[in-house]
């Protein structure tokens, strides 16, 4: 386990790049936390921190966001189930293959989706603090 504390949004990027550098060769990641804890800000930076240049939101209409790595060529998928509310709905969208693809997955909201993810999918939970500083274990 491992915890990376983000104290101001200024800070974001070094944190997104202490978490990449814990990612090892994991390639789906389940972020967790509550509505407004950092999520997407997260996702965001770690994306920016990999080389994306594109405009980079949460896909919560859309459900999944395809970014390219300018400096890598890399694939990286990022999912939003908020908006999910039967199992079907993210198998009809053949989430299980981007899954298992080898390409970087971020996921919010992946309790709504928890039977479909991979047996080796790395938990993140964002905590958000009194303070307003952020508190992301790693699992």
């Amino acid at each position: 386990m491992k915890t990376i504390q983000i104290t101001h949004i200024d800070t974001i990027h070094e944190s997104a790049q202490a978490f990449i550098e814990a990612m090892d060769d994991r390639t789906v990641f389940a972020f967790h936390g509550a509505m407004g804890a950092g999520k997407t800000t997260l996702i965001k930076a770690i994306c920016e921190e990999l080389g994306v240049t594109d405009v980079i939101n949460s896909p919560t209409f859309a459900i999944i966001n395809e970014y390219r790595s300018e400096t890598t060529a890399e694939l990286i998928y990022h999912f939003d189930f908020y908006r999910i509310n039967k199992l079907s709905e993210a198998e009809d969208i053949g989430t299980e293959d981007y899954f298992y693809s080898g390409a970087l997955c971020f996921i919010e909201w992946p309790e709504k989706i928890e039977e479909l993810l991979p047996s080796d999918t790395v938990h993140v939970t964002i905590q958000e603090n009194p303070d307003t500083t952020r508190t992301v274990t790693i699992e």
